[in-house]
């Protein structure tokens, strides 16, 4: 039972959120007009993939943010998986 204690409170510690944030302009919306998972295996490594948000917005002059995600979930499930699948969300922000 320790051990099962131990492994939990391990995994708290070590799980996490992540968020890079990149803002093109001010004024986007409140809420994301795309959210995409993004599958990657390996933890990633080589690999990348790629959003069009100027073509989710309509031109490149109204893409306002762009976010990638890590969240609990995430996190989780790259956990269980030992890294093989770790997904990632992508979210664009239009004004």
């Amino acid at each position: 039972m320790k051990i099962i204690c131990y492994i939990s409170a391990a995994a708290l510690l070590f799980s996490g959120c992540a968020t890079q944030t990149f803002n093109l302009t001010g004024g986007g919306s409140a809420m994301p007009t795309q959210d995409v998972r993004q599958p990657f295996f390996l933890s990633g490594i080589g690999q990348t993939r790629t959003l069009d948000a100027a073509g989710v917005c309509g031109d490149a002059g109204k893409v306002a943010k762009v976010e990638t995600i890590t969240t609990g979930m995430d996190g989780l499930l790259g956990a269980v998986t030992f890294g093989i699948y770790t997904p990632r969300h992508a979210r664009v922000y239009c004004k």
